[in-house]
């Protein structure tokens, strides 16, 4: 499902050779994939809206809390 996508590393990674960090890819139905990079194979799809209100709790230190 995800062959042949571009797969970015985050900006908070630690820039070494090994597998610690987070990488995100778009697709041109819309859809946005994240994985972990050390279990590629593993990920997960969603879309923009969800994953920009999931990373503004994140940031705003609401996630887990009632709006």
């Amino acid at each position: 499902m995800t062959q042949g996508v571009r797969w970015q590393k985050s900006t908070f990674s630690d820039g070494g050779d090994g597998n610690t960090c987070v990488e995100l890819a778009t697709t041109a139905a819309q859809l946005v994939h994240l994985r972990e990079s050390d279990t590629p194979t593993t990920h997960l799809t969603t879309t923009p809206a969800p994953l920009a209100h999931l990373l503004h709790h994140i940031k705003t230190g609401r996630l887990g809390t009632r709006a």
